[in-house]
């Protein structure tokens, strides 16, 4: 009876959540988006912090969307914590400094106690980065109320400690040819009216969608699933983008991995084409697996635009339903999109798409 549940309500219980998901309105992203860049160079408040970097020398991982639950049929992150594990592991032992930039948590589906005493190891994983100062974290939409100290002091700091801060915005700063350029990172859902403090979409997804979730036992990765949405809302952060001034953007939110302003599903597209025109059939074939691996997440996919302008990336998720992650990654000089994934041996680390930063730099004209 279950399965036959299942079956009738899953389309409907996508579309609910589609539409109270997600409602970005370009002129809302703009202002939003310039506002908190300006507040943050002004140091106007404590939204956000200026971190100066040097290109050869600096090691950041960012990842960005979690959205930790309770190891129910609700909980996109549980699939991937081992992988999210292995990660951490690997970025600590390196000496990354972790930017974690939104929805770390899911506090639209769940209460912060159950929350935290669900991932407190995960968690304190994460707290070690911040305990040798390599650790910097952003709210987003799903943990809006990291923003506030009452709920910080109670459930983040006993794990974090009292060092602990939570911004909107993390600005990067360095020197390329004698000019400075920056790189921008925030969770991405300002001025998506439907995400951006909205207390009825918070509502409906923690009354409605969710208690259907978990009874129903189906696990759905709305922003995932939908991507002539997602590829709305991240080309107007890409548009946004565009406008500024030696300025890379880099955000979450939309799950969806982007790489200097193409994302990654219209990369392995566009090399399967080549492959396949190339005649290289073990390459096309290896392609294809990728694409096919990705059907789910990608399901829908309208190919929009090229997006020329290299300034604008996206961290991806890591609550992909087979359990793997995205993040981006800023080391040796590079900027990478990195993926870890389960093999045969375990979590490995993949890179995806990678540039030399100074040419990325070089190409914002």
């Amino acid at each position: 009876m279950k399965k036959v549940l299942q079956w009738l309500f899953r389309k409907p219980v996508a579309w609910l959540a589609e539409k109270v998901s997600s409602s970005p309105d370009k002129k809302a992203v703009f202002d939003s988006l310039s506002k908190l860049q300006q507040d943050i160079v002004n140091k106007k408040g404590t939204n956000g912090v200026v971190l100066p970097f040097d290109m050869g020398s600096a090691r950041f991982i960012i990842f960005s969307d979690q959205h930790k639950g309770c190891r129910d049929h609700a909980d996109d992150f549980a699939p991937a914590e081992v992988n999210y594990r292995k990660a951490l592991q690997y970025y600590y032992d390196q000496e990354f400094t972790f930017i974690n930039i939104g929805d770390c948590e899911e506090l639209w589906e769940n209460t912060p106690k159950a929350v935290i005493e669900t991932n407190r190891l995960t968690m304190l994983e994460e707290a070690r980065f911040l305990q040798e100062n390599r650790y910097y974290r952003v709210f987003g939409n799903h943990d809006l109320e990291w923003n506030y100290l009452i709920q910080q002091n109670q459930y983040l700091k006993p794990i974090f400690g009292d060092q602990l801060k939570v911004y909107e915005g993390v600005l990067l700063k360095t020197k390329h040819n004698e000019q400075e350029y920056s790189i921008f990172l925030t969770h991405g859902h300002q001025g998506d009216k439907k995400s951006d403090g909205n207390p009825f979409s918070k509502w409906v997804v923690a009354a409605i969608w969710t208690p259907i979730q978990r009874f129903l036992e189906i696990s759905i990765n709305t922003t995932a699933d939908s991507f002539e949405l997602v590829d709305r809302h991240n080309i107007m952060m890409y548009e946004w983008s565009a406008t500024q001034n030696n300025l890379i953007f880099i955000s979450g939110h939309t799950h969806k991995p982007v790489f200097a302003s193409l994302d990654h599903i219209d990369r392995l597209t566009k090399q399967l084409e080549k492959a396949v025109a190339a005649g290289d059939e073990e390459q096309a074939k290896r392609i294809s697996a990728e694409i096919e691996k990705r059907k789910l997440e990608y399901a829908g996919k309208k190919f929009v635009k090229t997006m020329a302008h290299p300034s604008y990336f996206n961290s991806g998720c890591c609550c992909f339903s087979d359990g793997d992650i995205t993040g981006i990654e800023i080391a040796e000089g590079f900027i990478r999109l990195i993926k870890w994934e389960t093999d045969d041996k375990g979590p490995v680390r993949k890179v995806l798409e990678e540039s030399p930063l100074y040419y990325i730099f070089d190409s914002l004209v």
